[in-house]
């Protein structure tokens, strides 16, 4: 019995030992969700408000504004790799490689976003200064939350290498982007529209510019408030190079030789593009339902279900892995948007489309929460097989990618649009004939074909899977031990 135990504590020691030293909990998940929610408060608005706001309020011409949306977002080839480049060679603070850039821009951004919907009418009615100052503010915005979206991301894989730490994280931060994504979806309808009574005694929706304003007021300091919580309740235990020494052409060049990576870019501006391209609804809602009530609806049907899965999504990645999970998950969804392409559900049958919705939002919510997660692997795969640390890098290239689906979902969108039909005269009445159905159509195959292609390039061709990863995850972390080591060694 004596010998029984003496024997225990050395199994206890034997299983301590076996813990991950950067293992995290509970709490450094919610402070990261809080960083990834600030993001979601501004950019979800922009994304979803201003295209109105330029059109109804400053009153630019639609074809002008979809040309700011391209040049402003070919700036993005130069932008996001440039910021890339900027904190991936910036040595780390004593407060840490990325978590600085928090505070840093926390506020710029939110102002950026804020001044984005300032009524510049108020001062002139000049069209082209009305113009530049659009040009102006959105390049700022998207200059600004670059700058604080990709350290942020980076920051992910130096709070842990644990492969465990990683799931919970982008978890989090998919609750995080639910918080955030949710508020202008749910609540900004409510307050930038103004209802108005035609002489029938029927009502219709126009803009409110200082309702506009407002709320985005309300989210420049909820965003701001967020960033701040995130940058005080996190840590990065990874040590980072204490004088990074990079060939970012190499980097950049390694990248796109890289599998993974390549996969994880192309799915990247599918995932984004389909996000942008959900903003269509509203047309059907509009003119083919005839109830724009359904758009809040519609909302609650795609996030609920991934509220649901995130408590189930840690323990089934640890049990089957990540590239097997966002697989099954865009396949259940693929096959659900293809049912309701070939079903297309008629104009009193609103509840089946929303069932379609939720079914789809349960299976991209395993894409969805895996997401973040996956982009540590491939950051981790490219260290291993490269030797160069290039989180931001590789965060940035990954954070044009999505804002390219972003710029096709909207082109394709309207191209598509003109060619079913849709005119002005479609903004002031609601179902046409032919026009509707058009759109009907449009709305049901294009989310069949992406959740098809996304299952496609998971099942066969992203490579990292789970039993492929195990010995990466290994690598890695016996090299941030020999990097701890050696800044350890420094600092004495």
């Amino acid at each position: 019995m004596g010998k029984d135990k003496t024997v225990a504590p050395v199994t206890d020691g034997a299983e301590a030992v076996k813990e991950h030293p950067n293992k995290i909990g509970i709490k450094e998940g919610m402070g990261y969700m809080l960083g990834d929610a600030g993001n979601l408060f501004v950019l979800t608005y922009v994304s979803y408000a201003l295209k109105v706001f330029y059109t109804d309020v400053l009153k630019i011409a639609a074809n002008k504004v979809a040309t700011l949306f391209l040049i402003t977002r070919l700036w993005d080839a130069i932008n996001d790799p440039m910021w890339g480049a900027i904190v991936s060679k910036r040595p780390p603070r004593r407060d840490g490689k990325f978590r600085p850039y928090l505070k840093w821009i926390a506020i710029p951004v939110a102002v950026a976003q804020l001044l984005c919907f300032f009524n510049i009418k108020n001062f002139t009615n000049n069209d082209l200064l009305i113009l530049a100052f659009a040009y102006v503010t959105y390049i700022a915005f998207g200059m600004m939350y670059t700058g604080i979206n990709v350290p942020f991301g980076s920051l992910a894989s130096v709070i842990t290498d644990d492969p465990e730490g990683r799931t919970l994280l982008s978890t989090f931060r998919s609750i995080g982007g639910g918080i955030g994504g949710a508020a202008p979806l749910l609540v900004a309808p409510l307050i930038i529209y103004d209802k108005v009574e035609r002489p029938d005694g029927t009502t219709y929706n126009v803009a409110n510019a200082h309702g506009f304003f407002m709320f985005a007021l309300v989210m420049c300091i909820l965003a701001i408030i967020f960033y701040f919580g995130c940058y005080a309740s996190t840590k990065e235990r990874v040590k980072s190079e204490a004088r990074p020494n990079i060939n970012m052409k190499e980097a950049y060049k390694g990248m796109f030789k890289s599998r993974p990576f390549v996969v994880l870019a192309i799915t990247g501006v599918l995932i984004s593009g389909q996000l942008q391209f959900a903003s269509y609804n509203n047309y059907l809602y509009k003119n083919y339902f005839e109830n724009t009530n359904l758009s809040i609806i519609g909302s609650i049907a795609q996030y609920l279900p991934m509220a649901i899965m995130i408590l189930f999504t840690p323990k089934l990645v640890k049990r089957f892995g990540k590239k097997e999970l966002a697989g099954f998950g865009s396949m259940f969804a693929a096959i659900a948007a293809i049912a309701c392409f070939l079903i297309k559900p008629g104009r009193d049958q609103a509840w089946i489309f929303m069932i379609v919705l939720f079914i789809i939002g349960f299976g991209y919510s395993f894409v969805s929460i895996t997401n973040w997660a996956v982009v540590a692997d491939v950051i981790d795969y490219q260290y291993v097989k490269t030797g160069i640390r290039s989180e931001s890098a590789i965060y940035a290239v990954y954070t044009f990618s999505r804002k390219l689906g972003q710029t096709i979902a909207d082109y394709v969108g309207l191209m598509l649009l003109n060619h079913v039909g849709y005119t002005e005269e479609m903004t002031t009445i609601g179902y046409k004939e032919g026009v509707s159905e058009g759109i009907l159509w449009l709305c049901t195959l294009i989310p069949a074909i992406t959740y098809t292609a996304i299952w496609l390039l998971y099942r066969f061709a992203y490579p990292l899977t789970k039993e492929k990863l195990e010995p990466i995850y290994e690598q890695v972390r016996e090299s941030n031990e020999q990097i701890a080591e050696t800044s350890d060694v420094a600092a004495e």
